[in-house]
């Protein structure tokens, strides 16, 4: 395909490739979407046969036969492939010619393809003969050597497959089990869907839960209970620790104060602890300017001490004089008689 982009120019080169590239990732997704990428290729690019290949497999996929068959006949006539023939005789099927399609399971160049082309020729040839009604003939034609062949090649299990179901169709129930099993055997991605059949024979019944969108999954509560718990303990730890300690004071301070003021009973209790701290700070108030006044009392004792001490001695003098007779005081010079008795000193 390189070669054949490279006789175009360059600008024309890129851009049939890249419709070409965007056919071949939508081949199995959406083919018709791939068939209008290769159209597109095919209006810039019509005379290169890899560009009609493309058409002509997207719109075999997308279910275009007659276009499909047209543009194979080209491919074959335009690059001498071959490999086409069995695409072309499930066209001609298709379309409602079997004869047709038997015709090119007996063409002159089936000797020249590939085991896997030769196998798809002989499942045609043997659809081609059911719908003509040819139940036996169908059944010999796939009466092969590759049947029993050890291979894991893909057309195995197609070959397998299409032998049971004509045996079916026959009748032969027994031996389309076992051909089915066996089908189901080599199928390794269940592409055939040899397993369901043989299910079928036997009374069984396969539930496909992907395929079934009426289906709930039951919600079992554990797996919620589970799904809704943490499972990270380490990020707990690291989120516990990232937060502020005294935002967390903060929290605990306003919760209880929102607690408190929502019960009534917290209230009364709370208000009473606060007059009975208010007391006891009340006391502890009044307790160092108690002990202050009793300092200050004190230190005013001691000092009135040395002024009543003088007033004792001014009163002593005022007594001795009147007590002194008028001779004797007449006579100051003479020392007045001291007397004995000492004056109370107030208590203090």
């Amino acid at each position: 395909m390189k070669a054949e982009l490279r006789s175009l120019p360059r600008s024309l080169a890129d851009l049939v490739a890249q419709h070409l590239v965007a056919s071949g990732r939508l081949l199995d997704d959406d083919p018709e979407l791939a068939y209008k990428h290769a159209r597109t290729a095919r209006r810039l690019a019509a005379r290169l046969g890899g560009v009609r290949e493309a058409v002509a497999i997207t719109a075999y996929l997308a279910e275009h036969y007659d276009e499909a068959l047209t543009e194979f006949r080209a491919v074959r006539r335009m690059t001498g492939n071959h490999e086409v023939l069995a695409m072309m005789a499930d066209c001609e099927r298709a379309l409602g010619r079997p004869d047709k399609a038997l015709a090119l399971a007996r063409d002159k160049h089936v000797h020249d393809v590939s085991e896997a082309t030769q196998i798809e020729l002989l499942i045609v040839a043997a659809g081609a003969r059911r719908d003509m009604k040819q139940l036996a003939a169908a059944i010999q034609t796939l009466e092969v050597p590759e049947l029993t062949k050890r291979t894991r090649a893909e057309w195995l299990p197609r070959l397998r497959y299409a032998y049971a179901d004509a045996l079916e169709a026959a009748g032969r129930t027994e031996d389309a089990l076992e051909w089915f099993h066996r089908a189901a055997g080599a199928d390794a991605d269940g592409s055939t869907g040899a397993a369901e059949r043989a299910a079928q024979l036997e009374g069984l019944e396969f539930t496909d839960l992907d395929e079934d969108d009426d289906y709930d999954e039951p919600t079992d509560e554990a797996d919620l209970v589970d799904e809704s718990e943490p499972t990270d303990e380490p990020e707990l730890v690291d989120e516990a620790e990232s937060i502020d300690e005294p935002e967390l004071v903060d929290e605990a301070e306003s919760i209880d104060e929102t607690e408190l003021a929502d019960d009534p009973a917290t209230t009364d209790e709370a208000e009473s602890a606060d007059e009975s701290a208010l007391a006891d700070e009340a006391e502890l108030a009044d307790e160092p300017e108690t002990a202050d006044e009793a300092d200050q009392a004190d230190e005013v004792e001691l000092v009135d001490e040395p002024a009543d001490e003088a007033n004792l001695v001014d009163e002593a003098e005022l007594v001795d004089e009147d007590d002194v007779p008028a001779d004797e005081a007449e006579f100051p010079d003479e020392p007045a008689p001291a007397d004995t008795e000492t004056p109370e000193k107030p208590e203090n």
